[in-house]
């Protein structure tokens, strides 16, 4: 989302607008998860003391890739932005090397602080128990039972891993923008929610089944284009075994089943926490205006 001083805070909460930049980021999780099939699992990355020696840091190889990398954006300011959560804790990071960029407010923000809505440690785990070995193939047979490859690629692996995490951080937390979007369309139909907190009928009023059964059509659509072979004209190679197209360069039901599973449910989790703090240091001349919109 472009962040920029002069842009227009209500195109940038925009349902349309929004529903365009998840669209986009449909695409940049598909493909670097396309980049990290390349790779065997490499399950030594994701284990905590596994390079202890090497490091000199307790946590596994991919934390510590984090760490490192989120370090260096963090001191280019990239987590200033309110569509940027680090897997890090923020205090533990470096402060930014050069001035903050002055953004427009988007997100109710008490106190002026950034939202506290993070899910990271949800994503790093099902993106390391589900994903990964969902996406990477099991060659290796020991005492009869499949072992996932190790090929030795841990800087390779582990660079798309983050890649991959910080593209389904943003899409995830992006639920904040369309939690912001739909409640000021009628927060009179929220307000109630808010003040009796019932996370139950916030989640009714933010839920779109028709829209979700449509997004999983079209990213299993895009999947199989983007996973697929295509000759020196670019038409898609047809493949005559079944399971093999469906997989492609990456396993189709994967991508649904993360989408379907772990995506959209954590994405609600995050619009519903955060209408729930919605009204958070709001004067109550403000709630009492909402609420009109319900008598009119």
């Amino acid at each position: 989302m472009n962040f920029t001083s002069g842009a227009d805070v209500s195109e940038l909460l925009s349902l349309d607008h929004i529903r365009n930049q998840l669209i986009r980021l449909e695409d940049t999780i598909i493909f670097l998860l396309i980049e990290r099939a390349q790779f065997a699992y490499n399950e030594k990355i994701y284990l905590a003391g596994a390079f202890k020696d090497e490091l000199n840091f307790s946590g596994s190889w991919l934390e510590w890739f984090l760490f490192e990398i989120e370090s260096f954006h963090a001191k280019a300011r990239r987590y200033t932005s309110p569509d940027e959560h680090a897997f890090t804790p923020l205090e533990q990071l470096p402060q930014p090397i050069i001035k903050p960029q002055s953004l427009p407010s988007l997100l109710h923000q008490p106190a002026a602080k950034h939202p506290s809505v993070n899910v990271n440690h949800r994503i790093l785990e099902f993106y390391i128990q589900q994903i990964v070995p969902g996406i990477t193939s099991a060659t290796k047979i020991a005492k009869g039972k499949a072992v996932l490859e190790d090929d030795g690629n841990y800087g390779s692996a582990a660079t798309r891993d983050v890649e991959v995490l910080q593209a389904l951080s943003r899409r995830i937390h992006f639920g904040m923008f369309v939690s912001e979007s739909k409640f000021l369309l009628a927060p009179h139909d929220f307000i109630p929610h808010i003040l009796d907190p019932n996370p139950d009928k916030l989640a009714g009023l933010i839920t779109k089944p028709a829209v979700e059964a449509k997004l999983l059509i079209r990213l299993a659509n895009k999947a199989r284009v983007y996973g697929g072979e295509m000759d020196a004209d670019g038409k898609v190679v047809e493949v005559a075994d079944e399971e093999m197209a469906a997989r492609g360069k990456i396993d189709l039901a994967t991508i649904v089943s993360m989408y379907k599973d772990w995506v959209i449910p954590l994405t609600k989790d995050v619009e519903v926490d955060y209408l729930l703090h919605r009204l958070d240091g709001v004067p109550q001349s403000q709630i009492d205006e909402w609420m009109k919109g319900r008598k009119e």
